[in-house]
């Protein structure tokens, strides 16, 4: 179960981005990022929110579920924010590069202001250690 679980937070997103509220242009969006990092799409949900107020802009959350594991994404237009999650398994080979890429990609295209991202390194390398309730 080894892998890589990025977490981007990104803030002073352009409104203007028609994925910031569009299910199904976030959707493409994601989707034409995944094929471009090399990565394998299984399946993909997205679902857009009713606004809390009349003319107000509502967000939109999403996954797309990857061979190699998964992204998640969600905006939030009424605060110019996204947050994004990516992970990848790297059982057969290393995709840590591919998982990078596809984050860059969506920090990219919404041009946030400001962004902050966080790196973990999940699983155990080691395939012959013995992994406990409290290690």
């Amino acid at each position: 179960m080894n892998g890589l679980h990025l977490l981007a937070d990104l803030q002073g997103c352009r409104l203007q981005q028609p994925a910031m509220t569009d299910a199904s242009a976030l959707a493409a969006l994601c989707s034409a990022a995944v094929a471009a990092a090399g990565l394998t799409e299984v399946a993909v949900r997205f679902h857009a929110f009713e606004p809390v107020r009349a003319g107000e802009p509502a967000g939109v959350t999403g996954v797309v579920l990857l061979s190699e594991s998964h992204l998640a994404i969600h905006t939030w237009p009424e605060l110019g924010a996204v947050t994004l999650d990516v992970y990848v398994c790297n059982v057969d080979h290393d995709n840590s590069d591919k998982a990078r890429a596809l984050l860059q990609t969506l920090i990219d295209a919404f041009v946030p202001q400001q962004s902050q991202v966080q790196s973990v390194q999940r699983g155990n390398k080691h395939a012959n250690a013995t992994i406990g309730p409290n290690t």
